[in-house]
């Protein structure tokens, strides 16, 4: 089985690029959920983006759950928005290792209503939790379902592997968001991009070179080094011709590539990397309306 986590790792890395590449932030997640579900054994996948609870919560589905979640009604929807036992266990601050059900559970899993609503509406026996590292509340990650056996200890390592790069995504999600919404005019803002040739990781990080914040300030922000933020920036300096950031960043505006400060307290966007404005559903979103 090395032979198949090292290929597993590889293929890892190659959607880490994938997903660096896309400038669209509503298909980061759908790129990369069937890729995960296979790589951790799994035949379905829900990811989530914001907090579990019966009664909402996002639910975002790989290709394969999209038919299957449709045929559930509300009821049953709020059993798995609940995310039983996962939910309770990382709330209570017992770590972000990825684990499974039956493993969490012991014998309560196959008895409980979660179990009962996998089996009979999708067929499923199995599911393991793969929580994004360092959120707090909400907990955010994705859920990766089968039938038959429980996932093996080689399938939780290759989840606990694969966490940084949801993580990354995650952020690169939320970053282009914040950018499409702080633009003066998105369309033509995407198009000057293009025009630079700025990356999608590179408008990120020019996106919070307005913040203000340092080198290393960045690579928290976004989980690289600071060395690697440097080398973005020169990227940037590059690109638009500018040679510090006070100069890229008032460039970047007349571009309309990032937002011009308004009057004070008019227009004030979100902090990075935090939810907030109106959000596009990506393709085969479930949330709370759907079934009202």
């Amino acid at each position: 089985m090395v032979q198949g986590l090292d290929r597993a790792y590889e293929r890892l890395t190659e959607l880490a690029v994938a997903a660096l590449s896309e400038r669209e932030p509503e298909r980061l997640w759908p790129l990369l959920a069937d890729a995960v579900t296979g790589l951790c054994g799994g035949e379905t996948l829900i990811y989530k983006l914001d907090d579990w609870s019966e009664g909402k919560g996002t639910l975002g589905l790989s290709p394969a759950a999209a038919d299957a979640l449709d045929r559930l009604g509300g009821e049953a929807l709020g059993v798995l928005r609940s995310g039983y036992p996962f939910a309770h266990h990382y709330a209570a601050g017992l770590g972000r290792t990825p684990v499974t059900a039956r493993r969490l559970a012991g014998r309560a899993w196959p008895v409980s209503e979660t179990a009962r609503v996998l089996g009979d509406s999708l067929d499923l026996d199995e599911v393991l939790a793969l929580p994004l590292p360092g959120s707090v509340a909400p907990i955010t990650g994705c859920l990766v379902y089968r039938s038959g056996a429980d996932f093996t200890d080689d399938h939780v390592r290759i989840a606990e592997r694969a966490q940084p790069l949801l993580a990354a995504v995650e952020q690169q999600r939320r970053l282009l968001e914040q950018w499409r919404r702080s633009a003066a005019a998105p369309g033509e803002a995407a198009e000057s991009a293009a025009d630079c040739a700025l990356t999608p990781r590179e408008l990120t990080v020019l996106l919070l070179l307005t913040d203000a914040l340092t080198a290393d300030a960045i690579g928290r922000r976004l989980g690289i080094s600071a060395r690697t933020v440097h080398k973005h920036v020169e990227n940037i300096y590059r690109k638009l011709g500018t040679r510090d950031r006070l100069g890229t960043v008032l460039h970047a505006q007349r571009l309309g590539l990032v937002p011009t400060p308004g009057p004070a307290g008019a227009g004030k966007r979100p902090v990075a990397g935090k939810p907030g404005g109106h959000r596009r559903r990506p393709p085969g979103t479930v949330t709370a309306r759907d079934d009202q």
